[in-house]
């Protein structure tokens, strides 16, 4: 049995900021592992100071994110699609979103194309972002619409019959990497190893994480990877620097204080226990039955 896992994202860089060493992991162990990016990202900017002089970052961003993308899938070991819709941007920029943009389709249309990928690829685990979409950003709100979407549609063959045989989901998981206990614990280490490290002097940008409820069911140990999550990471040049935050935390003290990467587990059709500690869980003994 081939163990396959699919991971809906809006953006590229975005699979490689939330749960990118759990891909690695899995496929270290033999299962496939796809990526859907939804859009290419063309609204955003360049978020590294070093890139901003960059003659690609200048004349074609979005091809740069392309070839970036490109390069964290190679980090990571994985398969990737894209979907091929328009990033919609920030409402908060003050001009009006792209009409042709994501967040603006309508969800039955921009569907049919992760409806197809489900039914080829047939995976039996969905990681999505929650109905927030992580945070609210309309892209990510609209492809946490579409993972659920897409996953009924592809279950009922009544439902695009176009698109290939019907395919059911077995496990559905949102992604819960940024957690209260996993910064607490990270914090909690922090000071045991060093009261005086000048980190701590940080870690007030990331507090609020701490106070948020802890929804995790699934605690995925990937600490062996995390150097393969930091290439993926850096792949995205054009939006991630070495000096970013979510390289506040050294590897060897997230090894020791929180060697996980955590999801929540939304909707089941075969039997597990929680907690859990793995996202095929239920699934490779249903098979094995």
């Amino acid at each position: 049995m081939t163990l396959r896992l699919l991971a809906v994202h809006a953006h590229p860089d975005d699979e490689s900021s939330k749960g990118s060493a759990t891909l690695a992991y899995y496929r270290s162990r033999g299962a496939r592992a796809m990526v859907v990016s939804a859009t290419g990202g063309e609204s955003g900017r360049v978020l590294n100071d070093a890139l901003l002089s960059h003659p690609m970052a200048e004349r074609d961003l979005p091809g740069m994110r392309r070839l970036e993308m490109a390069n964290a899938q190679a980090a990571l070991d994985i398969e990737h699609r894209w979907l091929g819709y328009i990033d919609s941007g920030w409402p908060e920029d003050g001009n009006p979103m792209p009409s042709n943009s994501f967040a603006l389709i309508p969800l039955e249309t921009s569907a049919e194309p992760l409806v197809r990928i489900i039914r080829e690829f047939k995976p039996q685990v969905l990681v999505a972002y929650d109905e927030n979409g992580g945070y609210p950003h309309p892209d990510h709100i609209r492809a946490h619409e579409i993972a659920i979407y897409a996953r009924d549609a592809a279950a009922d063959p009544s439902r695009y019959p176009d698109a290939g045989p019907a395919w059911q989901i077995s496990k559905t998981y949102y992604d819960r990497i940024f957690n209260g206990p996993r910064i607490a614990a990270l914090h909690s280490a922090l000071v045991a190893r060093d009261p005086e490290d000048p980190l701590l002097e940080r870690f007030t940008e990331m507090r609020n994480w701490a106070d948020r409820p802890d929804l995790a069911t699934t605690h995925v140990p990937v600490g062996e990877f995390f150097e393969s999550r930091d290439a993926a990471l850096l792949s995205h040049a054009s939006q991630v620097s070495p000096e970013s935050s979510f390289f506040f935390w050294p590897n060897d003290l997230q090894r020791q204080a929180w060697p996980y990467e955590d999801f929540q587990l939304v909707d089941s059709l075969v039997e597990t226990e929680l907690p859990e500690s793995d996202l095929f869980a239920g699934i490779r003994d249903e098979e094995s039955a």
